[in-house]
């Protein structure tokens, strides 16, 4: 009981110091003014279209690394993989064949198509890139692999060129 007191009132305390402190009127400065709107809307876009592909991106890597790694990517391996449902993968191979990315076969796993298989391989490219050079940078392996999943859908060529550059003058 003493310490739940001891906690409350560090709380009260913290929140009296908080509320003494006038509010910021922008949190976080801008140094440039906003750019035009075409080119703010550019942006936007670009983050949307990254959106879009990445899952699709996600799916088709993970069925090469599965086929990769020696085993056929069967719809259960890719559900416990992503963490998702079995419906929610069946779904997605249904989108993916009709795009032209995968080939399924009754009672046998998902194959990849010429597509299919260069699209794995630009993602797998992008991400390894976005991961050691978050790895230069000194985040760790764990969090550089979870952050390069997320960050490698959003980075453009250009961008990616820099990480290199980077990664090669650091190794």
């Amino acid at each position: 009981m003493k310490n739940r007191s001891l906690c409350y009132e560090i709380a009260r305390a913290l929140k009296k110091d908080r509320e003494d402190q006038p509010l910021p009127r922008r949190p976080v400065p801008r140094t440039d003014p906003l750019p035009d709107a075409d080119i703010h809307s550019e942006g936007f876009r670009q983050t949307r279209e990254a959106r879009r592909g990445a899952l699709i991106e996600d799916y088709v890597e993970l069925i090469a690394d599965l086929i990769e790694d020696g085993n056929e990517a069967r719809q259960v391996d890719i559900a416990a993989r992503l963490g998702v449902a079995q419906p929610t993968v069946a779904k997605m191979l249904a989108r993916l064949a009709s795009e032209g990315l995968v080939s399924r076969k009754p009672y046998r796993g998902v194959f990849l198509t010429e597509a299919g298989q260069k699209m794995a391989l630009e993602s797998r490219a992008r991400h390894q890139t976005v991961e050691a050079f978050l790895r230069c940078l000194g985040v760790s392996p764990e969090t550089a692999r979870i952050d390069a999943e997320g960050i490698e859908h959003h980075v453009s060529v250009e961008t990616l060129e820099a990480f290199r550059r980077f990664i090669a003058r650091k190794t």
